[in-house]
């Protein structure tokens, strides 16, 4: 595993992880670096670790002047849940040996204030077998016993004899009583506590990530993997720093005198620890982009495959499409005004009415208007069909209460079903729904079948010319309206003016004209005035008719 950061990466990070003391150290740390292959899962440990730091400092007189990071109580057994389950037992019984020589290799070279270096390369041997997480998680497990011990003695010699015991031999009661001249020490030994913790987070969550969708040769991977030792590294160099500034306030008693340096340097270790998370952090958040890109192309091709498959029901589509899950009622029932299951869709041909938050309020009309009389005479086919809104949102731009309110106020006026918030729509379906179906903007109106099957990739235009005649809106029925429709003007027109019929009877020349260009509609409009003028022909609201008598040419 190389060491070396990418040669991409900005100097400072470089700095940050290659200056020319961490090399040298490194590369006495890679040398007792030795995996027999043997894993084990660290979440469970690290969760009990966290547990004895979240209980450990709550000790009168120091509990309100430390800034612990602290959970609620609720938290707190959240934290024993997760550690006693997912086989813990039998995971501490076979680690339990090496946490203890970790344990005593701090209490004793902890103790007389030896060389940092030297006693984090010990520590480095014992786990030399382990791999980079599992190194980390043992050595923080190792000082958990002892900063447990400590605090435990210290919270129970009040009120528990032999604890009072063990506390008068350590001399923890001069400790207690002079916490506040101890206050900057402990919130300094905290705060590297806390950073400490974030890093073996970080390191856990790069092992766990999944190895169908990001390999160890992936660029965001190598990058991280050549950091990981050095942050393993500090990491442990930071457990011994805690670890010796316990063990000195055994057996100091009224003799101690608090130093500001030991608070600055643990503060200074916390600091490079900190930045180290953050660099880590970074590196996990474009993993985490890698493997979001790869499950995107994934379910983009399930969607795919699922339209190309035959199925009995609408229902895998219908989840595929809507929301896969059944934590949540993913869809709204507009005219009951609830919430509502996939279940109500199925068998079910199922109109997709596809827009963004601006739909004209023309075409939620027509569609209301239809979907309205169906729903009045249940005894014709048109019933049999159900409505869903898909609102297609930009997901680059923040989601805000402007978004908010447009979304509820369409929501509100639709009396068909919604989806009940547009983040359930996976973007793998945003980029099908674009791509494949072609939306852009303008409204859809995506027909599927009792089988999920697309019959029509947009409806809206059948609907606007022949409503609810147009059921079940198939491109087969399209084709079979337009062969019964004769083609006059009354077809493209009937509701321009209410002169053109009379004109057609009359059969005068009707010019009809429009467009979204309007500087040409004015120029053409100009031009037609003056033509008619200076003709038996006249132009009104874009209609230019004719005024000869009839039977003249």
């Amino acid at each position: 595993m190389a060491l070396v950061p990418s040669q991409k990466a900005p100097r400072r990070e470089r700095n940050m992880f290659t200056s020319s003391d961490d090399t040298a150290m490194m590369k006495q740390i890679q040398a007792t670096h030795a995996p027999d292959g043997r894993e084990f899962s660290v979440k469970p440990l690290l969760h009990i670790v966290e547990d004895i730091f979240l209980r450990a400092t709550t000790v009168p007189g120091i509990t309100d002047i430390v800034q612990h990071q602290g959970a609620h109580q609720a938290q707190v057994d959240e934290l024993e849940e997760k550690a006693l389950q997912n086989g813990f037992h039998e995971t501490i019984e076979m680690l339990s040996y090496n946490i203890n020589k970790i344990s005593c290799e701090m209490s004793c070279k902890c103790s007389g204030g030896g060389d940092a270096h030297a006693t984090t390369v010990a520590i480095f041997n014992l786990v030399s077998n382990y791999s980079w997480d599992e190194k980390v998680v043992l050595a923080l497990a190792g000082f958990a016993v002892n900063y447990g011990e400590f605090w435990l003695v210290a919270q129970l010699y009040l009120t528990n004899p032999l604890a009072k015991a063990v506390a008068l031999l350590k001399q923890l009661p001069d400790i207690i009583e002079r916490a506040d001249n101890l206050k900057p020490k402990f919130e300094a030994l905290t705060g590297l506590i806390r950073a400490m913790m974030d890093v073996a987070k970080c390191i856990v969550e790069f092992k766990e990530l999944p190895s169908q969708y990001i390999t160890p040769d992936t660029p965001e991977m190598l990058t991280a993997t050549a950091h990981i030792p050095t942050a393993v590294y500090w990491t442990i160099r930071s457990i011994v720093a805690c670890a010796s500034q316990i063990m000195g306030l055994i057996g100091m008693g009224h003799e101690y005198i608090a130093s500001t340096t030991e608070a600055w340097e643990l503060s200074s270790l916390a600091h490079k620890v900190n930045n180290i998370h953050s660099h880590l952090k970074k590196q996990l958040t474009l993993c985490f982009h890698h493997i979001d890109e790869k499950r995107h192309i994934e379910a983009f091709q399930t969607l795919v495959s699922l339209f190309e498959a035959f199925h009995i029901d609408n229902m895998k589509i219908l989840k595929a499409l809507i929301y896969a899950k059944d934590d949540v009622l993913p869809l709204y029932d507009g005219s009951a005004k609830k919430r509502a299951s996939l279940d109500v869709l199925r068998r079910r041909s199922v109109l997709l009415l596809i827009s963004d938050l601006e739909i004209s309020h023309e075409e939620l009309s027509m569609l209301q208007q239809m979907y309205t009389e169906a729903r009045e005479q249940p005894a014709r086919p048109e019933s049999q069909y159900e409505v869903v809104w898909l609102p297609i949102v930009d997901r680059s731009s923040p989601w805000n209460e402007l978004k908010e309110k447009q979304f509820e106020d369409f929501q509100r006026v639709m009396p068909w079903y919604s989806v009940y918030h547009p983040s359930l729509l996976d973007v793998a379906v945003i980029r099908y729904i674009k791509e494949v179906w072609h939306f852009n903007k303008k409204p859809l109106l995506v027909v599927l079948d009792q089988q999920g099957k697309v019959v029509n990739p947009n409806a809206i235009h059948m609907m606007w010319i022949w409503g609810s005649l147009a059921f079940p809106f198939t491109s087969s029925r399209e084709e079979a309206l337009w062969r019964e429709e004769t083609w006059k003007i009354d077809l493209l027109a009937d509701s321009i003016d209410p002169l053109i019929q009379s004109w057609m009877d009359q059969k005068k020349y009707i010019c009809l004209y429009g467009g979204e260009d309007m500087e040409w509609i004015r120029k053409f409009t100009s031009t037609a005035k003056a033509s008619c003028e200076r003709s038996p022909y006249t132009v009104r609201n874009a209609v230019c008719r004719e005024e000869q008598p009839q039977g003249e040419s």
